[in-house]
């Protein structure tokens, strides 16, 4: 405590030696101009502050908003996705242990076997999938296992 004092008062004896100083030194030491440096402190504050609040902090709300309702947005549109998927693999249980048909499952959700109908497609259309696709003696739900087995080997 005592070396604080001590600095504190060997600057206030130092500083208005310099800043009487003719010869230059540190124009913000000199203390005949403090005043019209204060005034210019708080008006490039003022200005800055009407810059940020008018322009820059706008900007910057209107971008984390934009974020946080896409985030939100994507969010709900998963959890749609997962509802959709949860219902897509209950049926597929209830086609696999036998409880309900393809049309059956079709029809629950107001569709028609037009509805989904995919429309025919030529092994050129399927890519590389097109060899397992094609091989399958009927098609079904076997096919999908065949794809899966060929994308893990």
């Amino acid at each position: 405590m005592g070396l604080m004092l001590r600095s504190a008062a060997l600057i206030a004896i130092a500083v208005p030696a310099f800043a009487a100083d003719d010869k230059g030194g540190m124009p913000q030491l000199n203390f005949a101009s403090y005043g019209s440096q204060i005034f210019w402190l708080v008006v490039s504050v003022v200005v800055l502050f009407f810059i940020l609040k008018t322009i820059a902090l706008p900007r910057i709300a209107g971008g984390l908003e934009e974020r946080s309702d896409t985030i939100e947005d994507d969010l709900d549109r998963a959890a749609e996705f997962r509802k959709k998927a949860e219902e897509a693999e209950a049926a597929y249980g209830r086609i696999e242990a036998g409880e309900s048909s393809f049309e059956d499952e079709v029809s629950a959700r107001g569709l028609t076997l037009s509805d989904i109908d995919l429309g025919d497609l030529a092994a050129s259309d399927l890519g590389a999938a097109a060899e397992a696709v094609f091989a399958l003696a009927d098609s079904g739900v076997s096919a999908l296992e065949e794809l899966e087995g060929a994308r893990i080997a």
